[in-house]
């Protein structure tokens, strides 16, 4: 139940977005954006309260216009979360949204002008200790790195991040963490696995424009999960034409397989086949519906037969073996009563919450061990 992850994570410097740290030791945080327009302030922030209700632990929100600016300046009053502001070109944009509590900065130096701009946003960044993304996009790359390389490559988007680094860096400012996404798989992880081996700053990560919900999480998931295993990543984004609310749940499936962070219930579900006892799809569905709102973290086998169900079931905090005429329950590894048919979905999700209610004081009760101990 609940091993540690075996992934030997890249070393790299903390840098602090609002209260959440990014990079060292940290866990890996979650981000989504906003896709509402900014300037509509309630929408905005009722999409990112829902955004943060799904897990983000970061939020970034675009801000275009300087109208888009003064209501980002209300969307922060209005939200706790940490929110980055993603900004091009206008370098008094990211100047105002400074004085108006932002918690990060996404800008690319090199698109924000004369060094003298350059020059003035870092200088704020540093005044008010706030951090700067660099977010390189093989979808914008430098015209003359688009004529050296021909197209988009992993050197040429190494290239053109080093080239930011290079300018924060001659800033005596190394409070910043870098991306460098693109929609081809290959190309994103090539370039981060560069880029990982030359810097030791946190690295967002993100498969750029991936796509719908299914399609987009496919690639991404193939894409990140490559890089996770690597240990290289410290945030990430999943990037879906979807509900913003989608991108933060796949995002923390991805983590919870690879046992990098645990929240909520990670389900270990058979595919189900004629040897099932009960409608495993059916029930399935119902419990993730049902149960999105628990945070605390387990895991839960829910199994149609008798063949893999008691081995399954016996390493969980809770597992369901289908059987006839009655389905069996396996708490903490251990049999422990017998469900019908009848009902079955509503008895399982009593059960599942029960056992969360005592996991979680339970663990509450360890962490003031804890504190009590040091």
């Amino acid at each position: 139940m609940h091993s540690e992850s075996p992934i030997q994570r890249r070393k790299s410097r903390q840098i602090m977005v609002g209260d959440v740290p990014v990079g060292g030791d940290a866990p890996i945080s979650i981000q989504s954006m906003t896709n509402t327009e900014t300037t509509d302030v309630a929408a905005t922030v009722d999409q990112i309260n829902r955004i943060v209700s799904a897990g983000a632990d970061i939020v970034r929100v675009s801000v275009p216009s300087m109208d888009a600016a003064e209501a980002f300046g209300a969307i922060r009053k209005r939200v706790d979360v940490p929110l980055v502001a993603d900004i091009h070109f206008d370098y008094r944009i990211a100047l105002r949204v400074a004085d108006l509590g932002v918690d990060c900065l996404r800008i690319n130096p090199g698109n924000i002008g004369r060094e003298k701009r350059i020059q003035a946003v870092v200088d704020k960044a540093r005044d008010l200790n706030i951090p700067i993304r660099i977010g390189v996009n093989a979808g914008s790359l430098e015209k003359d790195l688009q004529k050296k390389y021909g197209e988009p490559t992993p050197d040429a988007l190494v290239e053109s991040a080093m080239r930011h680094v290079e300018i924060l860096d001659g800033m005596n400012f190394h409070n910043f963490k870098l991306s460098l996404k693109a929609s081809d798989i290959f190309m994103a992880v090539a370039a981060y696995r560069k880029i990982a081996t030359m810097i030791d700053n946190p690295l967002h990560l993100g498969i750029t424009e991936a796509g719908g919900l299914r399609g987009g999480t496919v690639k991404s998931s193939i894409g990140l999960g490559l890089l996770l295993m690597d240990g290289i990543g410290d945030t990430l984004r999943v990037s879906l034409a979807a509900d913003p609310v989608e991108e933060v749940k796949v995002g923390w499936d991805m983590l919870k397989s690879l046992k990098l962070r645990s929240k909520g219930i990670n389900f270990i579900a058979c595919p189900s086949c004629s040897r099932q006892n009960f409608d495993v799809i059916k029930t399935m569905n119902s419990l993730e519906t049902r149960l999105e709102d628990i945070t605390t973290p387990m895991d839960v086998a829910v199994i149609g037969c008798i063949v893999n169900g008691p081995g399954e079931a016996k390493e969980v905090d809770l597992g369901l073996t289908g059987g006839t005429p009655n389905n069996l329950i396996y708490i903490d590894g251990q049999p422990s009563q017998k469900l019908p048919q009848e009902n079955l979905v509503d008895e399982l999700e009593h059960l599942i919450r029960t056992k969360a209610t005592k996991k979680a004081e339970l663990i509450a009760e360890q962490e003031e061990n804890l504190i009590a101990k040091s």
